[in-house]
């Protein structure tokens, strides 16, 4: 009857987590603003970018220029000075993001055929965003440069350049970060509510009553498994279908092959959750274990950035972060229908992090019962 045993214990599990006040908003606050917020808010495109223009040069190509950077919808406010101490107190202040000079020769220069320079002073503090914004203003300028009569004379022996992105034509940003948040959001709800599963006991004095019982360690191990895996499953899912119908994410592999590597993704971070569920005394230090590994999780996983431009001291210890081989799995299935073989290549080490850390867990909640 040790079906029965279990089935009890996982009703039991949910039940508890659902009941509770505070276990529902964990449920369902974090996966809401996730969504919104890194959706819609946390991009790493640079927008609404206010500069500042100090135009010495009457002719006409000076003028042009500073029309283009005024039409461009990337600069949200532009700021025309005649001071270039002005223009640095308003870098100094980060009032704006770059500040744009047109030196006084440079309509005189394009006519003559000569080079013609524009200096961008940037804000170094925000070198993401500058680096950007020196790669727009470059643009408005080349594609300037190439209209003058002497550009145009270069343009027709010059070789052109056609950029194809593949897997996201439009560079659409809701296609790489909708993906993304399918495994964090997994990790998140996944950790949080198996870490706070035998600190709960602990808490409201049933631990006693769960070490009496006819469980046996190894079904107790499962019934506090299965519940976080369940509830990660349905959280996966909502996500997976936002991602569609909501944001447009093209779906071109196998959902078959995305639920099956989820099942052991779950797996691996029920067993942290266990493992730090089994060390705390009290739902807080619970909680604060589980942060503690959510936050390196995260950021060695190459959500937000390349796990190769990493130091190389780095990089192995990323080998036993689940979510790193999740990533892989759950982005390559919606953007590229990665084949079954790399699907199963990327889960085999989700499957050795899952029997190490259960084995861990079930070692340490046994010498606790003991």
């Amino acid at each position: 009857m040790w079906w029965s045993r279990l089935l009890a214990l996982v009703l039991k599990e949910l039940l508890t987590v659902l009941r509770d006040p505070k276990g529902r908003t964990i449920l369902i606050g974090p996966p809401i603003v996730q969504l919104v917020v890194f959706s819609y808010a946390a991009t790493l495109e640079v927008r609404n970018v206010d500069v500042m223009l100090l135009n010495r040069d009457a002719g006409h190509w000076g003028e042009e220029l500073v029309a283009r950077i005024d039409g461009s919808p990337r600069f949200r406010h532009i700021t025309v000075t005649d001071n270039l101490q002005e223009a640095r107190a308003a870098i100094d202040r980060q009032r704006v993001t770059a500040a744009i000079t047109i030196g006084p020769d440079f309509s005189r220069n394009i006519e003559a055929g000569k080079p013609a320079d524009v200096q961008i002073l940037l804000d170094g503090r925000r070198s993401n965003a500058a680096q950007i914004v020196t790669g727009y203003v470059t643009q408005i300028v080349r594609t300037l440069a190439s209209e003058t009569p002497a550009g145009a004379r270069k343009a027709a022996t010059a070789i052109e350049t056609v950029p194809r992105y593949w897997f996201n034509p439009n560079l659409i940003y809701q296609w790489f970060m909708v993906p993304n948040l399918i495994a964090n959001i997994a990790l998140l709800i996944g950790l949080i509510v198996t870490a706070l599963s035998i600190a709960r006991e602990r808490e409201l004095g049933t631990f006693d009553q769960l070490m009496v019982s006819p469980l046996r360690t190894h079904e107790i191990v499962i019934g506090k498994l299965t519940p976080p895996m369940l509830i990660g499953l349905f959280h996966m899912t909502v996500y997976v279908i936002a991602a569609v119908f909501v944001f447009a994410v093209p779906l071109r592999g196998s959902l078959v092959l995305l639920y099956a590597s989820s099942l052991f993704y779950l797996a691996s971070i029920a067993g942290v959750g266990l493992f730090i569920s089994a060390l705390s005394m009290t739902q807080q230090q619970a909680i604060l274990g589980a942060f503690l590994f959510l936050v390196p999780a995260t950021l060695l996983s190459g959500f937000a950035t390349p796990i190769e431009n990493m130091p190389s001291w780095l990089q192995p210890i990323t080998a036993i972060n689940p979510l790193r081989y999740f990533l892989v799995v759950v982005k390559g299935i919606f953007l590229k229908d990665i084949p079954a073989s790399e699907v199963l290549r990327q889960t085999i080490p989700l499957l050795v992090i899952a029997v190490v850390t259960l084995s861990a867990a079930s070692w340490l909640f046994r010498r606790r019962l003991e």
